[in-house]
């Protein structure tokens, strides 16, 4: 059972928010929410929450990676953990190194224009997102996991659990 924790949900879907919140908050946990990037920063600077799980594209496609680099990159908030809910496909490597493996996939497709790979690996628990930014340029975001949409109790809950 997880231990009550302060969660942020960020999402530009309010029902995505409004599920979460009530399966958050019967579990006893102190839910915070915003609907993008830059509410969920304004609440940053007040609170720092144990967790942060966020969508993965809400008012721009990279919005939610945004997010996350700016809180794994901050000194002040990079222990938050950081979770992505997203219904797009992710790949378990089988490479202990979770960029690497996604770099060498993205170097070996026949078609390399795939803007986002969402890569675990499920051995060491490492996560992140390699995907083409707004310049074409190639990124490597770690983050702490991924939750499948659309939201389900049980898979929040395990997901949260394991951290």
């Amino acid at each position: 059972m997880l231990t009550e924790k302060k969660i942020l949900i960020v999402d530009d879907d309010v029902d995505v928010i409004n599920i979460a919140q009530t399966i958050l908050e019967n579990e006893g946990h102190t839910v915070l929410v915003a609907n993008g990037k830059d509410e969920a920063l304004a609440i940053l600077k007040n609170e720092k929450p144990d967790i942060a799980v966020l969508d993965v594209m809400m008012n721009t496609q990279f919005e939610g990676f945004e997010l996350a680099e700016a809180i794994k990159t901050n000194e002040y908030y990079k222990n938050i953990i950081v979770l992505m809910q997203t219904s797009i496909e992710v790949f378990e490597s089988p490479d202990e190194d979770a960029m690497r493996f996604a770099r060498n996939y993205r170097a070996n497709m026949k078609d390399s224009s795939l803007d986002v790979l969402l890569v675990t690996d499920p051995k060491t628990g490492t996560a992140g997102v390699d995907y083409r930014n707004e310049n074409g340029k190639i990124v490597w975001l770690p983050i702490d996991g991924f939750i499948r949409k659309p939201v389900k109790a049980q898979n929040l809950l395990e997901t949260l659990n394991r951290f």
